[in-house]
């Protein structure tokens, strides 16, 4: 028995969760959960707002309103006392575990060189997998924009997303996903080349 609880307590320190925070007090509560010793993870993504007098560049929150954290759930009275947060994201009143897989996927996205944006959520389409380039190994929907095609990101827990930018020759697709409908490209499936399913 006493094991167990270890076992759960060593889990729940390497787990991430996420606070729901007041609207724009994200990097408040980063900043003091990073004081107060708590590993935390705020993506940001760049944007350039224009006003009638002035063009500005900003650094906002991908995920308004969410601060993610890893463990430290001991402390969960320090956490909800901590100005700007509403609450931590629970599933029947218990606080959900994030996959890390979903947190490294987006933070790859975020320290790579490539464009990233807030994206509506998305849970069906084409799961693939990147080759090559700064997120070899990140998986994520592909969806094309404009010519542009972008990887969208999720977090399930949140059903939030974010879209990067990729190359669509660098992608394949994900073996144990749902079959689709081809995805088409000027009358081309995307994946029927080199011999890949289409």
């Amino acid at each position: 028995m006493i094991e167990a609880n270890t076992k759960q307590i060593k889990t729940e320190w390497n787990d991430w969760y996420a606070v729901y925070t007041r609207h724009q007090h994200e990097k408040a509560v980063a900043q003091s959960f990073s004081r107060n010793g708590f590993e935390v993870f705020l993506p940001l993504y760049s944007v350039v707002r224009q006003w009638k007098d002035r063009t500005k560049q900003l650094s906002l929150p991908l995920f308004p309103c969410y601060v993610f954290f890893r463990g430290g759930l001991e402390r969960r009275v320090s956490i909800l006392s901590t100005p700007g947060i509403h609450s931590i994201v629970t599933i029947a009143g218990q606080p959900a575990s994030i996959a890390s897989a979903e947190i490294e996927a987006i933070r790859t996205a975020v320290n790579s060189s490539l464009r990233v944006e807030p994206h509506p959520f998305l849970r069906c389409g084409d799961r693939v997998r990147l080759r090559s380039g700064p997120l070899a190994g990140v998986e994520g929907i592909l969806l094309r924009k404009k010519n542009i095609y972008r990887l969208i990101l999720s977090t399930t827990l949140l059903e939030r997303s974010v879209a990067v930018e990729v190359d669509a020759n660098c992608v394949e697709r994900v073996a144990d996903a749902v079959a689709a409908a081809p995805l088409l490209v000027n009358g081309v499936d995307v994946f029927a080349r080199d011999g890949a399913a289409g």
